[in-house]
């Protein structure tokens, strides 16, 4: 678990048959309203009684379940990071640097598609000063760094122009985390629901494309498809 999260009641201490159904989709409801809640108002702006509301329950019977604000935050923004963290790993050393930044666009804009509301939690975070991300940098740098020492081989390497490696990842990061926190502008510019997965596979073609020639690799006939993520 990550650091810093704090337990909520997990379905491992239900009893079997239809009360452990019964918590299993209480626990989903509310892992659910609150993602709605700190994604739209953040942590000073979210509270428990509207979380509570969304998920269909009384405050009481939600305090059943978590210990308070905090520690449902804390167990939601860890979720999060845990889930980029697994996800957005650079490939094989072996792999051609075109294959490993494809997969790499892939899998975060379809994370950006997918849980637009969980990706928005981090911005907002950050917005308001991102205290809560303290326990998570370290981490999160020295996964940043492995990547950036990849690029710098095949820099190197002569497989990639020379450029800054960490630029690289913050361009690739900003521009796959446009989809969610402006997914309404996206949408009104686009004239399209980002949810068709024919417009998702048309920008991921052309996200590709881009930073893959701004690599000064060749570009792909094609961008890996779409693939369903975990969570």
């Amino acid at each position: 678990m990550t650091t810093n999260q704090t337990k909520v009641q997990t379905t491992s201490d239900a009893p079997n048959g239809k009360a452990r159904e019964t918590r299993i989709r209480t626990l989903a409801a509310i892992r659910a309203a609150a993602i709605s809640e700190f994604s739209q108002h953040g942590f000073n702006g979210a509270s428990t009684q509207a979380i509570a509301q969304r998920a269909g329950l009384t405050k009481s019977q939600l305090h059943y379940y978590i210990d308070d604000k905090e520690a449902l935050y804390a167990e939601v923004l860890g979720e999060l990071m845990d889930s980029w963290a697994e996800l957005f790993e650079f490939g094989s050393d072996d792999a051609p640097p075109s294959d490993v930044i494809a997969e790499y666009l892939s899998q975060k804009l379809q994370f950006a598609f997918k849980q637009p509301e969980l990706s928005r939690i981090f911005t907002t975070e950050l917005l308001s000063g991102g205290r809560r991300l303290e326990a998570f940098w370290p981490e999160a740098v020295a996964q940043t760094y492995r990547k950036v020492r990849m690029i710098e081989g095949w820099i190197e390497a002569g497989q990639l122009r020379q450029q800054d490696a960490r630029l690289l990842i913050m361009h690739m990061w900003a521009v796959t985390q446009y989809y969610a926190d402006y997914a309404i502008q996206a949408e009104k510019m686009l004239d399209a629901p980002l949810r068709g997965r024919k417009l998702q596979q048309h920008i991921l073609n052309e996200l590709v494309i881009f930073v893959l020639t701004g690599c000064g690799l060749p570009a792909p006939t094609r961008a890996p498809a779409l693939r369903t993520i975990r969570g």
